[in-house]
């Protein structure tokens, strides 16, 4: 009876024994099982949230991204034009004062006083050849009195208010003026043919040894509409007429009276 019991013991030890390893077995295997079986479930998942999740997340940063690119490139091109502003208004400056310096450089003037003017109004026609400018009455300006610029002389004054004035150009039809050249021995009086015909004079006498290229100033006689000594021209051709007894020249203005910015007005009055 003992030897029975000790094997059914023995037996019933070892049966539980395989039992307790084939739990522990089936326990390993099923959460191992189980483990994989999730993985294979939630990998996919997972790759497609990334594969979304990534460009989306680099989409919203290069938005905002972008949206500073923008920002910055606004600020950066309205500092450019702020800065391409004051450089055209520098070089406007300068090419003003330069245009001043050029056109008021009037040494022919001497010891004469000037009135520097800008010029407001060109009006000039085929014949009527006149520009309004800055200064009138209150700076001193009269009508009569000799306007000039880089070059020579430009005309007259015909008419002034408190702060403006007209003046007739040399080169209008209805301007004189008394020339001489050289020795002053000869005076010849110079015409305006219009504003795009230059200067003109006639009867010259055969013996005055006037030629191409004879600088011609005024000649500032007695009653003279302008002092003497401002150039006026150079003569471009010299022509005799069959059977006349003098020269006709045509004449090349001093002065640049196509582009004029500022002028001087002499402080000079004719002598009556």
């Amino acid at each position: 009876m003992a030897t029975d019991r000790s094997r059914r013991r023995t037996w019933t030890f070892s049966v539980a024994i395989i039992f307790t390893f084939l739990i522990l077995y089936l326990t390993t295997g099923v959460a191992s099982g189980l483990r994989s079986g999730v993985n294979i479930v939630i990998t996919p998942f997972s790759w497609a949230v990334n594969t979304i999740a990534h460009p989306l997340g680099h989409m919203l940063a290069g938005t905002i991204d972008y949206s500073d690119v923008v920002a910055q490139n606004q600020k950066l091109r309205y500092e450019l034009g702020q800065a391409n502003e004051r450089a055209n208004e520098g070089w406007a400056f300068a090419r003003q004062l330069q245009q001043l310096t050029t056109d008021l450089n009037v040494p022919f003037v001497g010891s004469l006083l000037t009135v520097a003017a800008q010029v407001t109004t060109l009006s000039p026609t085929n014949f009527s050849a006149t520009v309004s400018i800055s200064k009138g009455r209150d700076s001193g300006i009269l009508v009569g009195m000799p306007v000039v610029a880089n070059g020579g002389l430009v005309g007259r004054v015909i008419a002034t208010s408190a702060a403006g004035s007209t003046v007739r150009l040399i080169s209008d039809t209805a301007s004189l003026v008394g020339v001489t050249f050289k020795s002053g021995a000869t005076t010849l009086v110079v015409t305006g043919r219009g504003v795009n015909n230059g200067l003109a004079a006639t009867s010259v006498p055969l013996n005055s040894g006037i030629q191409q290229g004879t600088k011609l100033s005024t000649d500032g006689l007695n009653g003279a509409l302008y002092p003497a000594g401002l150039p006026v021209a150079t003569v471009k051709t010299v022509s005799l007429t069959p059977g006349a007894a003098t020269y006709n020249l045509t004449l090349q203005p001093a002065a640049n009276l196509r582009h004029l910015s500022y002028l001087d007005v002499v402080l000079w009055e004719p002598s009556a």
